[in-house]
């Protein structure tokens, strides 16, 4: 389960890291988000710099998901690693908000430009938090030449391309298991959520 958590805030961290760059200019092949331009239904200007949200998830894409396509057929694990880097970069998307100046004589309001931005990524970090607390498990099985990972069970709700999934559960952390590499907490308490 630890890993669908690791896959996810690694694929939105690069998309993160990416698109602020690009918006402060530090990146030759990209910039603001200049697709958002004219007067929106509220009446407010779109300018300023919007982040660049679909180049920095381009960008994760191509680099995050990449190890994972370039084996040729893909495996549970990758099937499950790709869907969790997606669900890390739609954290970023689907928490977009608009940030706005104004612009008059004497701090008045005559004219609104406004411009999308990124979450903070502490919050898109608390965001895959909770999604890793309410993450579901899922088998892998073979439909004709396909393959898809359906829930485990059948009495958890399915999964959505937000969600974050997982082919084995967590290791109890408590207990001591050299094959695993956990050293347990012996002689210390343990909280087993």
């Amino acid at each position: 389960r630890e890993s669908a958590f690791i896959h996810a805030i690694s694929a939105a961290g690069v998309a993160f890291a990416v698109t602020r760059a690009c918006s402060r200019g530090e990146l030759e092949k990209c910039g603001c988000d200049r697709k958002i331009r004219g007067v929106s239904p509220e009446g407010f200007q779109w300018s300023g710099c919007s982040d660049n949200l679909s180049y920095g998830i381009a960008f994760s894409q191509a680099f995050v998901d990449n190890p994972e396509r370039s084996r040729g057929i893909l495996s549970s694990r990758a099937l499950m690693n790709l869907h969790n880097n997606e669900a890390g970069r739609k954290a970023l998307l689907a928490h977009m908000k608009v940030e706005c100046k104004c612009h008059g004589v004497s701090g008045s309001c005559e004219v609104r430009t406004c411009w999308k931005v990124m979450p903070p990524f502490r919050r898109a970090g608390n965001i895959l938090k909770e999604k890793f607390e309410g993450a579901t498990e899922v088998h892998p099985k073979r439909v004709g030449s396909r393959k898809w990972c359906p829930t485990k069970s059948s009495r958890f709700k399915p999964y959505t391309a937000h969600d974050l999934v997982y082919l084995l559960a967590s290791p109890d952390f408590c207990d001591r298991d050299p094959q695993r590499g956990v050293f347990g907490t012996s002689g210390r308490q343990c909280n087993r959520t």
